[in-house]
């Protein structure tokens, strides 16, 4: 049995932890699939490049608003994919070499634990002083009858495929559902929804979800309170059976995408053997230091965190490697806000109590509402629809939440982050900071100062 100072499991975030600081360790790290992770490879960065693509499509198509009367040509899908994937696939080659050449061993075929602190790499078996497990997360399949015998896909291959599809039906209304609708629908495929709730993305503040659920719902099918009860083969695709509160319907496409959620690789890993306690949904235990309850072992990421956000694991790997590097000087993560965004179109961006939160919990809130279309950023825009919405405390005049709907949401929000972040009031934010005049930020200033 080979035995290191250091292993690092999932080369996603977890290989942002080995700085020069641990060329003194004799260091391994386990990769089975491609460096970079989910985000690099599967997620955040190629679906934010199509998705870009995709708002110049409908750009174009929405320019008659202003007087510009355009059309697009044709979308060249493989020219995009192919930008896209040449860019980000040598990556993974790059990143083992830098890894190899500066003395840190690769396994690339999947690791399990055997015993605590013991991991089983394909025919090696090695163990560590110190375990980072950083394994990530993996697309839920579930359980619907028929859905074994059909072609489909899930957010890991729907953009490596070589044609852009006539027809698509989405299982899930989620921000991954969101996502990907915008991106096909603009390139000309004609989607149908299905969704469980009663709305889309039922988890943003319940006064964006139902504008979202109204804007979508004008361009593409949406079956909403629906549930698939099988699905099979058709001559031009798959056949989706959906009960919905007025009965079954049976939705037929060239492609089916079932994107209803994502599930901690921790199962692969074999956790339990390695003595790591789980939580009710799989996740891996940690104290607020992200240390397991194996001494020596730490973990980090979407095997950790419910947020399934690169940037949560960013912070979390940064502060992992403080605390490896200063073991007498642990630090927790200084801040439990955790904002995030949906690049769908339009554009959200939440961090904080939803308003639905807030009185389920009996929080006492104040809340503004503030539409673009009464800012003059707003009025350029001929927009009609986008909104910002503020929580605060009544007491203490801080930020309780923000929600936006609308073109740059995911950029507009960040004062507010910013705001909660720091502790400052509502008052110190809308009063004593000067917003550009007439940029888009005003919408936020006019929400605050209403409050």
């Amino acid at each position: 049995m080979r035995h290191y100072d250091l292993v690092v499991l999932g080369m996603g975030s977890g290989n942002m932890l080995l700085t020069d600081e641990f060329a003194h360790l004799r260091t391994a790290v386990v990769e089975p699939d491609r460096f970079g992770g989910t985000c690099l490879n599967r997620g955040c960065i190629p679906s934010k490049m199509f998705v870009v693509t995709a708002d110049a499509v409908e750009g174009v198509r929405a320019a008659a608003r202003l007087g510009v009367h355009a059309s697009v040509e044709r979308v060249d899908w493989r020219a995009i994919r192919d930008r896209v994937f040449h860019r980000i696939d040598p990556l993974h080659d790059s990143a083992l070499d830098y890894r190899r050449e500066n003395g840190v061993d690769v396994y690339t075929e999947e690791g399990r634990f055997v015993a605590p602190k013991v991991l089983q790499a394909g025919t090696e078996r090695i163990s560590a002083d110190t375990f980072v497990v950083a394994v990530g997360s993996r697309p839920v399949v579930p359980d619907i009858p028929g859905l074994d015998t059909v072609p489909y896909h899930t957010s890991d291959t729907i953009m490596r495929i070589d044609e852009v599809p006539a027809s698509m039906v989405v299982i899930g209304g989620g921000f991954i559902a969101a996502e990907f609708s915008h991106v096909f629908g603009a390139f000309g495929t004609d989607i149908t929804i299905v969704q469980r709730g009663p709305r889309l993305l039922m988890a943003e503040d319940e006064q964006v979800s139902a504008r979202f659920t109204e804007l979508v719902s004008q361009r593409h099918r949406v079956l909403l309170e629906a549930a698939v009860t099988c699905v099979e083969r058709h001559a031009d695709g798959v056949a989706v059976t959906v009960t919905c509160p007025d009965g079954e319907h049976v939705v037929r496409a060239a492609t089916l995408l079932v994107c209803v959620g994502r599930r901690p690789n921790t199962d692969r890993l074999d956790a339990a053997a390695g003595g790591l306690d789980l939580d009710e949904h799989g996740h891996i235990a940690t104290d607020n230091t992200y240390r397991t309850s194996v001494p020596g072992v730490w973990a980090l990421g979407d095997v950790v965190n419910h947020f399934q956000l690169k940037h949560m694991a960013n912070a979390e790997s940064r502060l992992v490697q403080h605390n490896l590097l200063h073991p007498q000087d642990l630090r927790t993560l200084a801040n439990t806000v955790a904002p995030h965004a949906v690049f769908t179109s339009p554009q959200i961006a939440s961090v904080g109590l939803t308003e639905q939160e807030a009185r389920r919990r009996g929080i006492e809130y104040l809340v503004s509402t503030r539409p673009y279309a009464e800012a003059a950023y707003g009025w350029a825009l001929e927009d009609t629809t986008s909104f910002v919405k503020v929580l605060a405390n009544p007491v203490d005049r801080t930020v309780l939440g923000a929600h936006i709907i609308g073109p740059q949401a995911s950029t507009l929000i960040q004062p507010l982050i910013q705001a909660m972040t720091l502790g400052l009031t509502v008052d110190q934010v809308a009063r004593d900071v000067l917003y550009i005049h007439p940029a888009l930020t005003e919408v936020v200033e006019q929400a605050l100062l209403a409050l």
